[in-house]
């Protein structure tokens, strides 16, 4: 399925990161194991979804490092005993990594069904009213130039005089 881009328009303003971060995620890996899935499902949250039947929540970790999602996967060793006449499941470890833009936070993450959802979030910055403060001129006052050197401005008094 495609991904149709909803923040071409000129009205939304500041929400192109969110487009920028499904490219990065999408292009991070090119290994197919484990399947995942990246949805929107909300204006400021997303929802990373991975495939890993087989795996329990004590078999895998989820880090954040230096704006990297990782998640690695390792099932315990408790082949000991079993004699496989076929085996298509896969049991080998992995990790995955998605890059995060500047801001995105983590907020959660469930195994459900084999399926492994991390919760992601860009926190709403609030807003700030910030009112600038407007000094007055002298009329007649000339310009200060910029002191470059540390020696005293033309006119100034020195600590000789």
């Amino acid at each position: 399925m495609t991904r149709v881009s909803l923040f071409n328009s000129p009205l939304l303003l500041g929400f192109d990161h969110f487009e920028r971060v499904l490219d990065r995620v999408s292009k991070a890996s090119q290994e197919g194991y484990p399947p995942y899935n990246i949805e929107q499902v909300g204006e400021d949250r997303l929802r990373i979804t991975l495939a890993v039947a087989g795996f329990r929540a004590e078999d895998l970790a989820i880090t954040v490092e230096d704006n990297q999602l990782v998640i690695r996967g390792r099932q315990a060793d408790e082949e000991a005993g079993r004699v496989y006449l076929h085996r298509g499941i896969a049991a080998r470890q992995f990790q995955r990594s998605f890059v995060l833009a500047e801001g995105i936070e983590v907020t959660g993450a469930d195994l459900d069904n084999g399926l492994l959802n991390i919760e992601l979030m860009r926190p709403q910055p609030a807003a700030v009213v910030q009112t600038i403060a407007i000094r007055k001129g002298r009329s007649g006052s000339r310009p200060v130039p910029p002191i470059t050197d540390g020696s005293p401005l033309p006119g100034d008094p020195t600590e000789e005089e």
